[in-house]
């Protein structure tokens, strides 16, 4: 019934309202939000969807004064959280975005959590954390000008292998928590015919009954390519 389903990308919202709601701090936002990442990967290795995408921070949200608490989660949860994925699973993990301003103690985690699932093959969960499409465009041109890179402009998949997602199919779903419907910066080139779906929930109450409900409205749609 899935087998059409090979991608799925969703934008994490709400997490800071849900604690409002809830009268609860921020960081009990952020870890219940997060712990729910795991809620999502388990829905998705249920589906037997091969590619996972989630945006987690965005570069225009990197200054603001909740990223301390963030790095909290990550040192406090990040390893064992993902390890149970890996090790339990079989979770392939790959982390993109930019790295040059964060503290070295997550970069080391990042690249500890890839090089350990570099050999998984059950899911391809991506993770876009201090990312901005357009910081991944200047990043690209940045990267031609200065290697001289020589692309050919006809080939389609010359061209993917400048993205940090690479070669995988693009998403056939687009899911964003929390209300809003905009893209706010995310993998737009891989987005160019995928189906966008918006829910008022909050990321951390998203639930795999609602995640199925989207899959299910998704198949009866017949996709086309152009107008």
């Amino acid at each position: 019934m899935y087998n059409n389903l090979n991608h799925v990308a969703v934008i994490l919202d709400g997490n800071k309202r849900w604690a409002k709601k809830n009268n609860l701090t921020n960081n009990h936002g952020y870890l219940k939000g997060f712990e729910n990442i795991r809620n999502l990967v388990e829905y998705s290795l249920s589906l037997k969807i091969s590619h996972l995408t989630l945006y987690t921070l965005s570069s225009e949200n990197y200054n603001r004064s909740s990223i301390n608490v963030i790095y909290k989660i990550i040192y406090d949860n990040f390893s064992k959280i993902f390890d149970e994925l890996l090790i339990k699973k079989g979770v392939k993990i790959k982390i993109f975005g930019k790295r040059e301003n964060l503290p070295s103690k997550i970069i080391e985690i990042f690249e500890k959590i890839e090089n350990l699932s570099s050999q998984n093959n059950a899911l391809n969960l991506h993770i876009a954390f201090n990312y901005g499409f357009k910081d991944e465009i200047k990043n690209i041109v940045k990267k031609i000008k200065e290697n001289s890179i020589n692309i050919n402009l006809e080939d389609e998949k010359e061209i993917e292998l400048l993205f940090y997602l690479g070669q995988i199919p693009d998403p056939d779903i687009l899911i964003r928590t929390g209300g809003y419907q905009r893209l706010s910066n995310f993998i737009m080139y891989q987005l160019t015919y995928t189906e966008l779906f918006f829910t008022k929930t909050l990321w951390p109450d998203f639930t795999e009954k609602e995640f199925k409900s989207i899959v299910d409205d998704y198949l009866k749609i017949n996709r086309k390519y152009g107008l």
